[in-house]
């Protein structure tokens, strides 16, 4: 099973969070391998200056790609409040209209975007769960949580 990994990474908490997850991934053995933009060489080319349009073009490229190739999203909801990161919104989108199952993971106790709960396959609280979680006959566990 070839997994994508979305969520934010722009604080040191969402950082955090992001590598417990990657860490995780790394435990399952279900998992056959896993791509996190986070670790993605992409991130530190010395080709292109960061925030150019280049650059964006290369990261947004890459990471559709890495969608296509997975087998399944996990994506970290928590952002700020309630809200989710735009990338990551984007990211399950895409992997919705592409038919991939797409498991949630909310650690914090906030309401979830419509959008994420009727989108996903598997929601979690715990980013732990991602270590012994079967991807290969991935239980549905819908979101039945506060909803915006």
């Amino acid at each position: 099973m070839r997994i994508y990994l979305a969520g934010p990474f722009f604080s040191d908490e969402q950082i955090d969070r992001i590598a417990r997850a990657e860490q995780a991934l790394t435990q399952n053995q279900t998992v056959d391998s896993f791509f996190s933009p986070r670790l993605s060489d992409e991130n530190s080319t010395p080709l292109l200056k960061e925030g150019t349009l280049e650059w964006a073009q290369m990261i947004f490229k890459k990471d559709v790609e890495e969608i296509d190739d997975a087998d399944l999203v996990v994506a970290v909801a928590d952002f700020v409040h309630a809200n989710v990161d735009s990338g990551t919104a984007f990211e399950v989108g895409y992997a919705y209209h592409s038919n991939k199952p797409i498991v949630i993971v909310q650690e914090l106790d906030e309401p979830l975007n419509l959008m994420l709960g009727q989108a996903l396959t598997h929601y979690t609280t715990s980013v732990a769960d991602l270590a012994t979680l079967d991807f290969t006959n991935l239980p549905n566990h819908p979101y039945s949580g506060q909803t915006f």
